[in-house]
Order: structure tokens, then sequence, then C-alpha cells
């Protein structure tokens, strides 16, 4: 019995230095490698930044309905509409008052969200749609007040605050609960799965929401929205070469350019920042590639086409964001993004 003791004795003390020693090795490998570093305050501040129902996290500011008119028609109008009526396929964010209990619901700010902070936490994170966290809180905080008066949830004179945000009641709060569900695991697939090397996922803009859904017509999976978008660009040329006698190789062989070094210089940025809504034709953008569509716009000359997409514009044709939206850019990108849809288009 002792003896067995012993030994188990032998075996703890044997498991405690091996214990040691392991640790030992770890913290010599961290700093060999330079791993393992404390995050610091500023590092957990640029991920900590969830908006919670109850308004915990938000920010010191306020927000008036009249800035964010202004900042909304600049920021959001390209995609959402002026009225929030959204544009194209794009999200309506306001209306649909009592269409939750239909078999298509229209789910807007006003007839479905629960809490206005969580308003608020969204647009500071995903908006606008080219350039994501690209918003100060100042511009939150008055774009959040906007889309509350576009849902009649607050008046034109109200002033949104850091103290009153959570406050707010949304029509359809009450209609959110606790799911009183447990918790159950799925099980796993052991036969004809998937092959993840023949997965793919890809997107218009590097690293954000893929686009190609939004098309009229659209009906591909998540992982072939471009090729989806790219679809229904070569139908739409080809119909336009039906009807003008045309073959599709003509056609196509047509639009051949050779583009300038500026244009050749703004196709990264046509890629990741304008291909959003020129490459589908959205919300009267005229579309990439299509000569019909950029005639009128071409004969306006190129100081006035770049001036509106540095600038912004409004018109019956269209609504363009600044630098459609993305502050980031300088004016020699725009510019050159410009010469390269030009180019391309003629």
């Amino acid at each position: 019995m002792f003896k067995l003791l012993d030994n188990k004795l032998k075996n703890s003390l044997l498991a405690v230095a091996i214990g040691a020693t392991l640790s030992l090795s770890g913290i010599a490998q961290a700093g060999k490698y330079g791993i393992g570093e404390t995050a610091t305050a500023k590092e957990i501040a640029g991920w900590d930044i969830d908006i919670r129902p109850d308004g915990k996290g938000l920010p010191e500011g306020q927000g008036t309905v009249e800035a964010g008119e202004e900042q909304y028609e600049a920021l959001c109008a390209t995609c959402h509409g002026l009225f929030g009526e959204g544009e194209g396929r794009w999200p309506v964010l306001a209306g649909g008052e009592g269409t939750l209990t239909e078999e298509r619901p229209t789910k807007t700010v006003g007839s479905y969200w629960p809490y206005a902070s969580t308003l608020y936490d969204y647009i500071r994170r995903a908006m606008p749609f080219t350039a994501p966290r690209s918003l100060s809180d100042q511009q939150v905080y008055d774009i959040t007040a906007y889309v509350l008066y576009l849902n009649e949830i607050i008046d034109e004179e109200f002033v949104l605050t850091k103290d009153n945000l959570a406050q707010i009641e949304m029509p359809n709060q009450a209609n959110f609960f606790v799911d009183p569900r447990p918790d159950v695991k799925n099980t796993r697939c052991m036969k004809n799965c998937a092959d993840p090397d023949k997965l793919q996922i890809a997107g218009t803009l590097r690293g954000i929401t893929p686009v190609g859904h939004f098309v009229e017509g659209a009906d591909a999976p998540a992982a072939s929205h471009d090729a989806q978008m790219e679809q229904e660009q070569h139908k739409e040329k080809a119909r336009k070469a039906t009807l003008k006698g045309e073959s599709l190789a003509a056609h196509s062989s047509s639009g051949a350019v050779t583009l300038s070094a500026t244009a050749e210089a703004g196709k990264p940025t046509y890629e990741g920042a304008c291909k959003v809504c020129h490459g589908s034709g959205l919300t009267g953008s005229p579309k990439f590639g299509e000569p019909d569509a950029w005639t009128d716009r071409i004969k306006q000359g190129m100081p006035v086409l770049v001036d509106h997409a540095i600038k912004g514009f409004t018109g019956d044709t269209g609504v363009m964001p600044p630098k459609g939206g993305r502050v980031d850019l300088s004016d020699k990108q725009v510019e050159e993004a410009v010469a390269y849809m030009v180019e391309s288009s003629r």
C-alpha cells in the first residue's frame, strides 16, 4: 500500500515538474516570437464598439433631424432612397407598418426594429455600405435622428442625445421576447458533405458584403454573387445587340478601347468603391460598359463629371454621394475612376 502511494506521489511530482517546464517553455517562446502581449486600452476601444439596448456604450454627443437630413441625402439616399423607400433592391428604411403578419413583410426601422439604440450601433459599424466605420459619432447621431423622423417616431424638433436615445419606445418593441427554448446541438454532417476546397466566397467590395443579390432577378447563392451580376450584364448586352440587329460578338468587340494611363490607374478604385452601383446600374447610376447609359453624361464634359463625383450630385437621373461615400479617397483617385468608367463605356 505504501509502495502504491509512493508511486502515486512520484507521478504527481513528475506531472508538476513537466507542467512547470512546459509553462516556462511557453513563456520563453512567447518572448521569442513576440506574442501574448496584453491589449492596450486603445486597442480594446477599437473593438469594444457595441451599443446595448439600454444605451450602454453610446458615446457623448447629440444629433438633430435637420442636420441628419443633409447627411442622409449625401451618404445614404443613393441606396435607401430620399425618403427611406429603398432604391432597386436595397433595404427599405421607412414604412411597412402592419405588414409583419403578411407572407412577405416589409421590415423597416419603424415596423420591425425593437430598440433605437441598436439603430445607432448598426449605422456606426456598417454604414455607408462602401466605407463602414468612416462616419463620426456626430454624423451617426444626426443620421439616426433623421431615420427615426422618417418613420414618424420623433418629430422634426427632437434633439437626439446619449441620454434619451435608449428611452425611445419603438413601435414593435413589445413583440420581441426572450426565447425560452433550450439550446440544442446540431448533428454534424458525416456523409455527402460539401468539399471545402470547392467552396468560394467572393464580393465586389473587398471584405464587405457581396452585392450581386441586389441585381433584379438575381437568384444565385452568396458564393456566386459576382458571377450572377456578370451574367445579368451579359444578358442585357445580348438584348440590346438583338434590338440593334447586331451579333453579341460584334457588339462586344465594338466596345474594345485602349485606355489612357489615367483610366488604367482608376480601375482599382472603381472595383473597390464604384462597382457596387455602376456595375449594376442601381439608383440611376450609368452602368459600366454601357455606351447608351453614358452618352448624355459624357456630353457634359469630364470636368463636370469629376466635379459631381467628388462633391456629390442630386438630380433627375439619380443621386451620387460625394466620392461615392468613400471619404478616404483622394480627388485624384476619384478622377482616375471616372476616367476609367467613361473611357470603358464609349
